[in-house]
């Protein structure tokens, strides 16, 4: 019973059997119960009257007349047997006269037979009466069951209208709702329910009805959205599929099928891996694992194998949802042909770690393959050399042959390089004129010193620069892994340390590394960092030494130098400072810091009584010479209020020998400003006297080393030191400049320096260079009346 008459057919059974039956049931009994006691009471009372009726027959012995009463009893419907007997068991009377069951009988009534004699009432006789057992509804009178007849009429009448009535107002509207529903499954076509009523069936039809057509409108809706989706998916330019968690592909772009020349039923179905190269399998299996990035986007790069057998480079991109109780696992995946990409990539990867110049590894990819071969010769338990190799007056070419000339230089010198090397050997350019080589042997140190021997020695044979021989060395460093370096880095470092230690050894030749490298480039770290500190922390000063005239004694001016004044570790080496400083570059900053605070130390000696008109000298290091020097100076003296031809600007023959067209330019403005020249340390170069010729040089400064060999030991050596002083100073004066000698110790030099007719002097006779405080008290000191006491106050 599955239909819902059915179970309403039940329900209405249900409660008849369950409500009304019982009490129908109560009611019969009840009924029954009570017209059976009235039964018995009348039964009682006419077995009454008739027991009293046989008294006097069973008196008289009248068994006719016994029987006839007996007769009468049994006759009656609710009396099933009746038996009189006297009290002499003469008269026994049955009727019937086999006894029925007595199980048939309700009730068995005994009573005595009494009559009423003359001498009182007698015993005379027993009566037994059975009553019949009747049925439920034979106790009841034909009214009664009429009674009972019309009720259970009213019940199934009642039952009647209540099913056609469900059949109508419920049955039907439902059957026409289930046909709308399965004619809509079956057909996939949105059927409405004929049926229109005020009721409840009424507004459930019509909300069936206004469904069906909201999911009429939205099945539409949704077909069309999936008609423009696929659409989309087909028309747009780029490669797209789908595939499950299985990875086989579930759909395909009409794009993606033109791309790689597969058919649509070739793919669909077949997992994504089939179409990759081999090698790369399993590097798309894993790609969720290791190429997930943020945003839940998957990126990997693969070979993939196209319809006519072209292996094409693919970029995936693939993004997706994982399956839920609401929905099934979703997946979009873009393919992108970076065939081209990847081929620019590797020319670019190629183009990166190449020297364009040379053709050589440049310093990117020298570190690549540097990582590579320790990890080899580890492997096969070699040694690995490192030759940093750097030429010689390199920066010369450029300034003076042009960079055109230098880069045919670096070309010609990276062939003669690599015909020295083996085949497997690893030469590259790390930038400028530096070169770096590795080497991978058992005895790679020995192999390291032969193949530098011969490098060294293929580049003394000139070269040929634009038709003219041009002579060209190098400096080669070398370290060894593991001996002197446990990394990469290291090894180059060390090599480079090596390579420097040769460039200050007197550079073209090999030198290979030592600790005490090491040593040597920690304290040159130490001064540069001394260095940055001092020029945050103005640690820096200028020094005054007073140049002073050999005739009278008389301070005619003061040389400014550089002095760094460490908190700690007192004043520095100036030497080591400035050699490291124009390494490095800061000797430019170190130069302006010294100018700046020498003239305003020259602004305060120039207020000092007969000082007023003293110049100041100062050393110029090649690295300054800008063409913003001269309105640097010229903006300094306008500050302080100084002439510019109190400023004398020293120059060494190395400023000299750069023959740099700036230089010049320079040197000319800082003559034209006022300023005069001064050629430092004249007779230690190897064209000092020409530069007088070419250079607007105003103060010639003897060398140190020419003034202590006046007063030397050895006569021979105090000859020829008079002998280039005095062609010194007659080449200056002839050329019309003022000689200073330096390095003035004792009063022989002064002595014979005097007598040569040397205009000023400068040393440690008359002062050391001295902070300004110092100096002011140091210039009391200088006597100014006769020459004598200059003397003897200066020694």
């Amino acid at each position: 019973m599955h239909s819902v008459e059915g179970r309403f057919i039940a329900i209405v059974i249900g409660a008849l059997l369950v409500f009304v039956a019982p009490l129908f049931l109560l009611f019969l009994i009840l009924s029954s119960d009570r017209v059976a006691r009235e039964r018995l009471q009348n039964t009682e009372v006419l077995l009454q009257a008739n027991v009293q009726a046989l008294g006097k027959p069973l008196w008289d012995f009248d068994k006719e007349s016994i029987d006839q009463i007996v007769t009468a009893l049994q006759a009656d419907a609710d009396i099933s047997y009746v038996q009189v007997r006297d009290t002499s068991d003469v008269i026994d009377i049955r009727k019937p006269t086999v006894s029925p069951n007595p199980d048939d009988a309700r009730s068995i009534v005994k009573t005595d037979i009494l009559y009423k004699a003359t001498d009182g009432i007698k015993k005379v006789g027993t009566a037994e009466i059975w009553i019949r057992k009747e049925g439920l509804f034979s106790r009841f009178s034909t009214d009664e069951l009429s009674i009972f007849a019309i009720f259970f009429f009213a019940v199934a009448t009642l039952f009647t209208a209540a099913i056609i009535g469900n059949r109508i107002t419920i049955i039907r509207p439902l059957m026409r709702l289930t046909a709308a529903i399965e004619a809509t499954r079956r057909l996939g076509s949105r059927h409405h329910v004929d049926w229109t009523s005020n009721d409840e069936m009424g507004a459930l039809a019509h909300n069936f009805n206004e469904m069906q057509s909201k999911l009429a409108r939205e099945e539409n809706e949704l077909k069309l959205a999936h008609a423009r989706a696929t659409d989309i998916y087909n028309l747009t330019p780029a490669m797209l599929f789908s595939i499950d968690a299985q990875n086989r592909i579930t759909a395909v772009s009409d794009y993606w099928l033109t791309a790689t020349g597969y058919r649509r039923e070739a793919v669909i179905g077949h997992e994504f891996t089939d179409f990759v190269v081999e090698e790369c399998r399993e590097t798309y299996r894993k790609r969720h694992t290791t190429n997930l990035e943020d945003g839940g986007i998957c990126e990997v790069t693969l070979r993939f194998l196209c319809a006519d057998g072209n292996v094409i480079d693919v970029l995936i991109l693939e993004t997706g949802a994982e399956a839920s109780s609401r929905r099934q696992a979703l997946s979009l995946s873009v393919m992108t042909d970076v065939t081209d990409l990847k081929e620019a990539e590797t020319r670019n990867h190629r183009q990166a770690i190449t020297d364009h110049l040379t053709g050589l590894l440049n310093r990117q990819g020298f570190e690549t393959v540097l990582d590579e071969l320790i990890g080899e010769v580890d492997a096969h338990g070699q040694q690995l050399a490192c030759l940093f190799v750097d030429l010689d007056r390199f920066k010369w070419i450029n300034d003076n042959l042009g960079h055109a000339s230098g880069d045919d230089v670096l070309c010609q010198v990276a062939m003669r390089l690599r015909r020295q090397l083996r085949a497997n050997d690893v030469i590259a350019r790390l930038g400028g004129d530096e070169f770096a080589i590795l080497l991978s042997a058992p005895d790679a140190r020995q192999l390291a010193m032969d193949i530098s021997n011969r490098l060294v020695a293929s580049l003394r044979a000139p070269l040929i620069v634009n038709g003219a021989e041009l002579n060209v060395s190098a400096s080669i460093g070398i370290a060894v892994y593991p001996d002197h370096a446990a990394t990469a880095a290291c090894l180059l470092q060390k090599s480079d340390m090596a390579m420097y230690a040769r460039k200050r050894s007197g550079k073209n030749g090999v030198q290979l590394f030592d600790n005490n490298m090491v040593d040597i480039a920690r304290r040159r770290l130490e001064i540069e960092q001394f260095i940055d500190q001092g020029l945050r922390d103005d640690w820096f000063a200028a020094h005054l030494q007073p140049i002073v005239s050999l005739a009278d004694g008389r301070v005619a001016g003061f040389e400014a130098l550089m002095r760094l004044h460490h908190p700690e570790r007192g004043i520095l080496p100036p030497a080591k400072i400035i050699g490291i400083a124009e390494e490095n570059g800061t000797i430019a900053r170190i130069g302006d810091c010294i100018l700046s605070k020498a003239i305003a130390n020259l602004a305060v000696i120039s207020k000092l009584d007969g000082l007023g008109d003293t110049y100041l000298a100062v050393n110029f290091s090649p690295l300054q010479f800008e063409q913003v020097l001269p309105a640097r100076i010229a903006a300094l003296l306008l500050e302080r209020g100084i002439a510019p031809s109190r400023i004398v600007v020293e120059i060494t023959e190395a400023v000299l020998m750069l023959d740099n067209p700036v230089v010049r330019e320079v040197l000319d403005a800082l003559s034209d400003l006022g300023c005069r020249i001064a050629l430092d340390d004249f007779g230690t170069g190897y064209s000092s006297l020409s530069y007088l010729n070419r250079f607007p040089v105003d103060i010639v400064k003897v060398d140190q080393s020419f003034t202590r060999s006046l007063s030397s030991d050895q006569p021979d050596v105090r000859r020829k030191s008079r002998m280039l002083v005095e062609g010194i100073r007659t080449i200056s004066h002839q050329m019309g400049c003022t000689v200073v000698a330096e390095g003035i110790e004792t009063t022989e030099q002064w002595d014979i320096l005097q007598s040569m007719d040397i205009e000023f002097g400068q040393g440690y006779l008359l002062s050391k260079p001295l902070p300004l405080e110092a100096l002011l008290e140091k210039l009391d000191e200088f006597a100014k009346p006769d020459v004598p006491g200059r003397r003897a106050m200066a020694s």
